[in-house]
């Protein structure tokens, strides 16, 4: 088996269930209760500084 087929094979099995497994862990990262606050106030922090009345 050449390094090719290997590499291949790898990809083809474990390499599918390893980008599964990160993308399922970034999609629920925001709404894990530590990194919530620091989410929020990322969103918010554009808004700084701007009076209400204009």
């Amino acid at each position: 088996m050449s390094v090719y087929e290997t590499l291949r094979h790898f990809a083809d099995s474990y390499g599918l269930a390893a980008m599964m497994l990160v993308f399922v862990v970034l999609c629920a990262w925001p709404f894990l209760p530590g990194p919530r606050a620091r989410a929020d106030e990322a969103a918010n922090s554009i808004f700084e500084g701007q009076d209400d009345g204009e």
